[in-house]
């Protein structure tokens, strides 16, 4: 008799897609197993959510509102901190690791290769399906015109915003981006766009009448929350003003009510790691990771630090415009500390250190994350740790005394000869 499937079996099989195929971006493939597993995304309501930055927090605030509007939730975001079952959440819960395995048993009968992303996109809808949600708000992974959870069948989709990051995929114009994201739209399904540059508007202007949605824009059409975010930072105001009127959407669908009490409640509860979340008096963490995350932590910074100098504990990936990210928050920084990650794409530390050695007085190479930031508190005022989610996670786990996956799955977006373009 074989044995059950164990989790780590599921990320075994989740590493060895992941260096197999890379980001091999299309809907071919998942569309099959999909089909083959009986469609399981349109067994509940669902919104899409796409955007450059802001996308998991809005996600985030989005679920928080149904559930306590009464409805069985989930929730698919992307990437994860430090356990690969953060990404799949039924009621505010990650999907046991065991049982994700069990369905991949599933997943993998469907017959098709599937990619990293695309096996933990057809997980959700069917952890999602199996566990009779309601209503799924689902974090869109890459782009969105060829990305996985693009399958699914939204009443309502949202753009958060649209930067500069991935442009070897999505495409190196603003205008290029805003396309890519643009595909999420269907005709007919509303979509709530956040504060967007004018190309990017145009280009999702342009999309919307290509395929007929309607489109709400947030500078014109979609209020403030009735009631101010707990997640910090200035840009939360839009993500919260999105996920009201996509809740709220979904709530009327459902025959469900959703007040203005309700709303402040669950947005005074909301939690989401990694954003500008405070961990001690001296510590704070963000997953800001590209040009607009680190301009909008650098506009934190002043009431972070309440008067005390920063120091920043950094790391980041080969592919960011690194010198963007120094220019946003080194006017706000005493000294940075570099430091490497295990992504096979973080930049060397001594690398990251010579790049901003410019721009700060005070810069340090400290290759280990642990001691780097063990040295920025014996720094004293305040330590910010940023520029790369697999910087921030297995650190934040430490320090929380979090379970960490006893097998760290491989970076989708690392380097792959089998990797495809968006554009192939």
């Amino acid at each position: 008799m074989a044995a059950e499937p164990r989790y780590t079996d599921l990320l075994a099989r989740l590493d060895g897609a992941a260096g197999a195929l890379g980001v091999a971006l299309g809907l071919d493939r998942i569309r099959r197993a999909l089909a083959r597993l009986g469609d399981p995304q349109r067994r509940f309501l669902s919104v899409q959510i796409a955007g450059t930055n802001g996308k998991g927090s809005t996600a985030a605030m989005t679920d928080a509102l149904l559930r306590r509007a009464g409805l069985r939730t989930g929730l698919y975001t992307s990437p994860h901190l430090a356990r690969f079952s953060e990404r799949i959440r039924v009621d505010g819960r990650e999907v046991d690791g065991d049982h994700l395995a069990a369905l991949d048993l599933r997943v993998q009968a469907a017959g098709e290769h599937l990619t990293y992303f695309e096996i933990a996109t057809v997980l959700a809808f069917l952890a999602f399906a199996e566990a009779g949600v309601e209503a799924a708000v689902l974090e869109t992974g890459l782009g969105g015109r060829l990305d996985a959870v693009t399958c699914c069948e939204p009443l309502a989709t949202a753009i958060t915003s649209i930067g500069l990051d991935h442009t070897d995929y999505l495409g190196p114009t603003l205008a290029d981006v805003a396309r890519e994201k643009a595909g999420i739209l269907k005709p007919g399904v509303p979509c709530l766009v956040g504060r967007v540059p004018p190309e990017a508007a145009a280009a999702i202007g342009a999309r919307a009448a290509e395929v007929g949605a309607p489109l709400r824009w947030r500078e014109r059409d979609i209020p403030d929350a009735p009631g101010p975010p707990s997640l910090a930072g200035a840009h939360q105001h839009d993500n919260a003003a999105l996920a009201v009127a996509l809740a709220r959407a979904v709530a009327e669908r459902a025959g469900q009510r959703l007040t203005d009490e309700q709303i402040a409640a669950a947005l005074a509860d909301v939690r989401w790691p990694a954003r500008l979340e405070r961990l001690a008096d001296d510590l704070w963490i963000d997953a800001a990771h590209n040009a607009d995350g680190a301009r909008a932590l650098a506009a934190a910074l002043p009431r972070i630090a309440a008067g005390r100098p920063v120091t920043l504990v950094m790391s980041v990936a080969r592919d960011k415009d690194l010198d963007a990210m120094l220019a946003a928050l080194a006017p706000g920084a005493a000294r940075l500390i570099a430091t490497g990650n295990a992504s096979p794409r973080a930049l060397p530390a001594a690398a990251l250190a010579q790049q901003a050695a410019g721009r700060l007085r005070e810069v340090l190479a400290v290759d280990d994350p642990w001691e780097a930031l063990a040295r920025g508190r014996q720094a004293g005022g305040v330590v910010v740790v940023c520029g790369s989610i697999f910087l921030v996670g297995p650190l934040r786990a430490r320090l929380l005394g979090e379970p960490v996956d006893p097998r760290r799955t491989s970076d989708p977006l690392a380097p792959s000869p089998a990797a495809t373009s968006p554009r192939r």
